[in-house]
Formats: structure tokens, sequence, C-alpha cells
């Protein structure tokens, strides 16, 4: 978050910013942190800002965390709580690059790293934009209904699911199907968005029953049920 440095001169404490006042943070192997960084994470994501010596600082605007994390099985991993893991928007399992890309960036490391050559691509008043454009893709009452529906399925499957999606889960699919939809350069939300994006949202906030688990059921299993047990709005 930063840290206060006596300045001599002026016999003040002066406050350094530390790396999560950026528009982007990547939090690499996030579970590797420890629980007392980690809440102060869980401030930035939920609040976007820091307390820090008793005085709250804003974060710039736009915010996005992006993480990256370790099997749990893995040493030196923490599990992180229930609500931290409700703040990241969605999950997705990046997995191994084909051949090809991997050849690929071994070309790319020949002579120096990429990161030497990075250049911008978008402005913070691109991203500012594109989110007010979002915000302007129409969700019919039937698509938002649609949506509670499928979350709250999640919170009455006792038997299979120990802890179901907050509503959290609910504004994040929201927010995602618009996005979606925008991408495909539509200014409404359809089924097919939710449902394609259902996965991603929910895996992550889902916690399975342990016997569940033992017979091999997974967090995929219990959406694709969800989504064949929920109506379609039409």
């Amino acid at each position: 978050t930063g840290v206060s440095i006596y300045n001599q001169k002026t016999g003040e404490f002066e406050f350094n910013e530390g790396p999560i006042f950026a528009n982007i943070v990547l939090a690499d192997e996030i579970n590797r942190t420890t629980p007392r960084t980690q809440s102060a994470l869980l401030e930035a994501m939920q609040e976007f800002r820091v307390t820090m010596d008793g005085t709250v600082r804003e974060l710039p605007t736009p915010f996005f965390v992006i993480a990256t994390e370790n099997p749990i099985e893995f040493h030196g991993t923490y599990p992180l709580p229930e609500s931290q893991v409700d703040r990241f928007l969605i999950q997705l399992a990046v997995g191994y690059p084909s051949n090809q890309e991997e050849s690929n960036i071994l070309t790319r490391n020949l002579k120096e790293s990429p990161i030497e050559t990075l250049q911008s691509v978008v402005s913070v008043t691109d991203i500012i934009s594109v989110q007010k454009a979002v915000m302007e893709v129409h969700i019919d009452q039937k698509i938002a209904d649609y949506i509670v529906q499928i979350v709250s399925a999640s919170r009455n499957m006792p038997g299979d699911i120990k802890l179901g999606a907050s509503p959290r889960a609910s504004l994040a699919l929201m927010r995602t199907s618009r996005a979606l939809a925008f991408l495909d350069k539509r200014d409404y939300v359809i089924p097919d968005d939710v449902k394609n994006l259902a996965y991603s949202v929910l895996k992550h906030r889902l916690i399975l029953q342990p016997r569940s688990i033992v017979r091999g059921l997974t967090a995929k299993d219990t959406v694709n049920h969800i989504l064949k047990k929920v109506p379609v709005p039409v």
C-alpha cells in the first residue's frame, strides 16, 4: 500500500505510494501472500481505497486487479478467504501455451525482453469511455431475473454445494453479460451472453460439499446442472 518516511528537512512524515496505486495491479501468486497483505488488498478491491496510518487514500480510476494463484496443494500457499475470492469478477484457466505459441515466446525473447518495448494500446480516457458505453447496454427485466434465478439456484443445492454464490455474483454476471454484448456489437443482452459467462463468474465462488468432491463432482458440473434446470427466458 505504501509507507510513511520521516523527512528530516520538514520534520514531517511523507507518504510514498506503493504499487497498489496503479490503474492495473497484477498480484502474481496471490495465495502465496500473507493474510495481512490479502486483507489490505481486500479493502482496495472493495472500497477502491486504502487506509494507512489512519488516513484514507483513494486509488486511481479506473482500478483493476488481475491475480494468479497456485493450486492449494502447492507448498507455501494460503487459502484465500471467501470474502476476497468473491471480489474477483471472473476466474479463467489459462493453461499451457501451444507449441507454436511457446515457440513465439522464445523468438520474442531472443535479443531482449519484450517488456522493454511494451507500448500502451489504450489510454485511461479510452477505458473510462468504454466502461460508460457498456453501462448503456440494455438488459431486459426477464434477463435480469434469469441471472438472479441462476445465482439463487446455487444456494439451493445443499447436497452438492456447501456455500452458494452471493448477490455480488449476480452483479458480476450482469456486468460481464453487458460487456460481452458490447464486444459482440449489440446494445442489448441475450440469454446466451449469460450462459456463456456463468461458469467463469460462478466457479470460484462455489464451495462444494466434501462428499461431492470425493465423488468427483466439479464446479463445472454444478453450473451446467443449474443452466439446464433454470428456464431460459423467451
